[in-house]
């Protein structure tokens, strides 16, 4: 009997390695969304054991070998040389880290996520604190070993976990001319909206069971398979699971229907893009999400360029209606000058497309600092204020709606945050192609037909997998590199009814 080639072999290990991380995510949605608060400890402990076996799995030398010798193998067609390709780069983002200190930052993560919710909801900075500067002092020393191996700063070694070949330089040149552009373009759309006569009163409450049953007609609507899926409520909105159970979640205010909605419909674009990855490379990397820039581009193309259209508005007033019965809310356009109002506000997901980039812009700019050393954490309320000011002229009364708002920190989740505004801007190039596809895209979505939409992004986004870089996929899908121009004309146009000049 033939013994299997060697990159044979690494695919048995690398389906090992993603069972044990689908079996953590689960986990980690059921401590987000069920477990009691007195199972935390227990629960750090699953995940830790569940991550060190993971570790240990692609720092086995015999996995080193077994790459070497499989990269020397001919005949293997180019889904498998791909495949190969995100071996290596996982193999060497994890080879010189030491299982102690991935069992310590899984750790600390647990510990540091349950506190975070208490810390929230009692305006607790100082009391998260030391447990966020542990999980920080351990995701710097990650980061250190990681950046000396793979000849990057500290702060891209981070990135490119999120974001494979993303890089600080790239991320200023976009970030900073956003930034320029934010307070004269936004200036304008205030004072034009301004003009507009007052939208009339949402006259809740709106019972959160209710928004619940609107929202499975919603996901039903997008196409959500709740034979491989469920919707939960959680202190914080999230995708979770595995692509075959994927796991949603959103947090309902019965005072105003639409937070809990679009957090739903964002959490959807998110889910469809699991489901839709190649079945062919389920359990090897090569299957895998290629990044989350591309990720929150799927989100956030249901959420910014479908779900806030006139067209889908139209589609959905009837629905509110059926639900919460008639209101002036629903009618007219008061419903879409609501869900394309611009007011800098507090809390990053609840803000208008024109001034979320401002909020991605300044936990960037907070993380590299904390990750570098320029700025401490017991400074952070104070800091995260001051950039407030400076980007949107507004100051949070208090930490719960500053600096605790997220749980990415907490969580670990550090170089995370730029991917939010690089998927905006590519959410916008891709729609605009699908749109160029499918020249009754507008129809459709007022029809509540979505299947041509979601068809196109399975063929050019979703079903490429890790295949190619993100630069590739959309070039490739649209016809050009990513160019942030698009996206501001697509607020130019939707918010001022006009095209930028050139």
């Amino acid at each position: 009997m033939l013994s299997p080639s060697s990159y044979k072999v690494l695919e048995g290990r690398f389906a090992r390695l993603t069972v044990l991380r689908d079996a953590a995510a689960v986990l980690q949605w059921d401590m987000a969304t069920m477990m009691p608060e007195g199972g935390s400890e227990a629960r750090g402990e699953q995940l830790a054991t569940l991550k060190v076996m993971s570790h240990e799995i692609l720092t086995d030398p015999a996995l080193a070998d077994d790459l070497g010798r499989a990269e020397s193998e001919t005949g293997l067609d180019a889904w498998q040389q791909a495949n190969l390709r995100e071996m290596r780069r996982a193999w060497l983002h994890a080879a010189s880290v030491p299982g102690d200190l991935v069992e310590a930052l899984s750790k600390a993560v647990s510990r540091c996520e349950v506190q975070w919710r208490r810390a929230r909801a009692e305006n607790d900075f100082a009391g998260l604190r030391p447990a966020l500067e542990e999980v920080l002092n351990l995701v710097r020393q990650q980061a250190t070993i990681k950046a000396e191996r793979l000849g990057l700063s500290i702060y891209d070694a981070l990135l490119d976990e999120y974001e494979p070949g993303l890089r600080t330089p790239a991320i200023d040149r976009i970030f900073d001319d956003y930034a320029a552009f934010l307070p004269g373009f936004l200036k304008k759309v205030v004072e034009r909206q301004a003009k507009n006569p007052p939208l009339a009163p949402l006259t809740g409450p709106f019972p959160a069971a209710d928004q619940h049953k609107l929202a499975l007609r919603l996901m039903t609507a997008l196409g959500f398979d709740f034979d491989h899926g469920r919707l939960d409520t959680s202190h914080h909105p999230f995708c979770g699971g595995v692509p075959d159970d994927v796991r949603i979640t959103t947090r309902w205010n019965e005072s105003d229907v639409t937070q809990g909605m679009m957090g739903v419909v964002h959490e959807t674009g998110h889910a469809l893009y699991e489901r839709g990855l190649p079945r062919r490379g389920h359990y090897q990397p090569v299957g895998q999400a290629r990044g989350m820039a591309i990720h929150e581009s799927q989100s956030l193309l249901v959420e910014m360029q479908v779900c806030r259209s006139p067209e889908f508005i139209r589609f959905l007033a009837p629905l509110l209606g059926e639900t919460f019965g008639a209101s002036p809310a629903w009618e007219g356009e008061d419903l879409t000058r609501r869900l394309s109002r611009v007011k800098p506000g507090l809390i990053r997901v609840d803000a208008d497309e024109v001034t979320y980039p401002a909020h991605v812009i300044l936990r960037y700019r907070l993380e590299r600092a904390l990750i570098g050393g320029s700025l401490v954490l017991s400074d952070l309320p104070g800091a995260w204020n001051d950039g407030m000011r400076s980007l949107l002229g507004i100051v949070p009364p208090d930490d719960s709606d500053g600096c605790l708002q997220d749980i990415h920190w907490p969580g670990g989740a550090w170089g995370y945050f730029p991917c939010y505004t690089l998927g905006a801007m590519m959410a916008a190039q891709l729609y605009a192609a699908a749109a160029r596809a499918i020249p009754d895209l507008p129809k459709l979505i007022e029809r509540g037909d979505f299947a041509p939409l979601f068809a196109w992004l399975r063929r050019h986004v979703h079903e490429k997998g890790s295949a190619l870089s993100a630069e590739q996929i959309i070039a490739e899908a649209t016809g050009r590199p990513l160019d942030p121009e698009i996206f501001k004309n697509h607020l130019a146009r939707r918010y001022l009814g006009e095209v930028l000049a050139a």
